[in-house]
């Protein structure tokens, strides 16, 4: 099959991240293709010997998240940068497999070339955590891998189902949807938790922020049968910004350390300029190496 591919796909690097787990909570931003930014931090993080005994994810998040966990360095990016432009990952073959833009049995189960390690991902030394939101309550829910099994597959597929364009996903009979519709930034959990040492990998500059929408009647009209989904998704914006403005704060007090793009790139949600999706994993690996220092004494001292 012949596919558009990222022109510098061989420079990815390949391997598996160490044994070695750090006391360190990681949480990752979703934003669908602006997530090769944080493929692009967790590599380095996994070639730096940086892999987190938590990680909590939402949306892409989420997905680049069980890689992570999994410690196959560059799959996550490789995946993207490869089959961005295949229909069964991207498109309308995935919409029929799937029930939405991701194909993610796809990309989870039949891509030859990078078998996703499962055996690696279920390793209990490293928690892993993704967000959706419950369409029913209009809530958080997070869901821990050693008490979901096999069905954190389908928490994984919940976190990363885009409002609008994908069905619900269905968990013990409960309608879930995007985590970000709820939480874009799971640090508060983290923080819940207990961590003492939190890294925040943001795919938008520490500056952004969003501007409010008024389309208030459309989200109330597509989820009329969802009353309390629909409001919190209305306002998901503000609470990303107020989201925003404490993790600048935290930060600040050295409480978290937030990892994020150091220059701005215009890329969409479903972005499907590979070379700039490219430059984009490149900035969040390079941004990350010239921390690595800095993130080394921020975790040990």
């Amino acid at each position: 099959m012949n596919r558009k591919i990222f022109s510098k796909i061989d420079k990815i690097p390949r391997g598996r991240a160490t044994d070695k787990v750090s006391k360190v909570c990681l949480v990752l931003e979703g934003g669908a293709f602006r997530g090769l930014y944080g493929e692009g931090v967790l590599d380095a993080l996994m070639l730096a010997g940086i892999n987190a005994e938590c990680t909590i994810g939402v949306s892409a998040g989420a997905m680049n998240g069980m890689n992570y966990v999994s410690g196959q360095i560059g799959r996550a990016a490789r995946v993207n940068l490869t089959y961005r432009h295949d229909s069964r990952y991207i498109g309308l073959k995935a919409i029929k497999n799937n029930g939405g833009m991701v194909g993610f049995d796809f990309v989870m189960n039949h891509i030859e070339e990078e078998i996703f390690d499962e055996e690696a991902f279920f390793d209990p030394r490293q928690k892993f955590v993704a967000v959706a939101t419950n369409c029913l309550t209009g809530q958080s829910e997070y869901f821990d891998r050693d008490q979901m099994g096999s069905k954190i597959y389908d928490a994984v597929s919940a976190s990363a189902s885009m409002p609008f364009i994908s069905k619900m996903v269905e968990i013990d009979g409960v309608p879930y949807l995007d985590g970000g519709c709820s939480n874009k930034i799971p640090y508060r959990w983290a923080l819940d938790q207990g961590y003492e040492k939190i890294i925040v990998v943001r795919t938008r500059p520490s500056s952004f922020r969003r501007k409010l929408k008024s389309n208030h009647l459309v989200t109330s009209n597509v989820y009329r049968s969802y009353p309390e989904f629909a409001e919190v998704l209305a306002r998901s914006d503000k609470d990303y910004n107020r989201q925003c403005d404490e993790l600048t704060i935290l930060n600040s007090q050295k409480r978290l350390y937030v990892i994020s793009p150091s220059v701005y790139m215009d890329v969409s949600r479903m972005e499907g300029d590979l070379e700039k999706l490219g430059q984009l994993y490149k900035m969040g690996f390079n941004d990350t190496a010239r921390q690595i220092k800095d993130i080394m004494a921020y975790i040990y001292l």
